[in-house]
């Protein structure tokens, strides 16, 4: 009687498939570190948390105040002149108005502008060209320690009028 003969371990499939499934995960897990480690998206906070309460609730008094001016704001940008309309309502008319548009996941991508009163709580200002994604929208009377703030926001290109109102709701008309 003849014993069947056996191949060793390295001559078989099984212990490569496995040793093949734990280098790809080892390689792949590397390659997501890698990732992970050069494209910082820059939205954690990681400053002190009670410093972050505390600006929290600046700009929730700065709604409250906007609510208290009765103040709400119709934005619109031109389709054609790329220009920003801002028709401010409400119980005051600042020389200039600042507009941030932040984008919601890449803090380099936002952008600031200075809008011009020209008459009747109308304001204006050159946007820039081909603007698209969705946007939040932020108007204040100061580019630093403003008194009130609007809030809202706005996906475009959009043909429609955006509503900035106190506390963050938003309309379209």
């Amino acid at each position: 009687m003849s014993s069947p003969s056996v191949t060793p371990w390295y001559k078989q499939f099984w212990p490569w498939f496995l040793i093949g499934i734990l280098f790809s995960s080892i390689i792949v897990s590397s390659g997501f570190a890698v990732m992970s480690i050069k494209s910082f998206d820059g939205m954690v906070v990681q400053e002190d948390y009670y410093e972050h309460g505390k600006a929290i609730n600046m700009v929730l008094a700065k709604q409250e105040q906007a609510r208290a001016l009765n103040l709400s704001a119709e934005l619109r940008l031109d389709p054609l002149t790329s220009d920003i309309v801002v028709d401010l309502s409400g119980d005051t008319r600042p020389e200039t108005l600042y507009l941030d548009l932040i984008f919601p996941t890449e803090d380099n991508r936002d952008q600031s502008f200075v809008l011009e009163h020209v008459r009747d709580g109308r304001y204006i200002t050159q946007g820039p060209d081909n603007l698209r994604y969705r946007w939040y929208l932020q108007i204040q009377p100061a580019q630093e320690d403003a008194d009130w703030r609007l809030t809202g926001e706005a996906t475009f290109p959009n043909e429609n009028s955006v509503a900035l109102l106190p506390g963050g709701r938003t309309e379209s008309e």
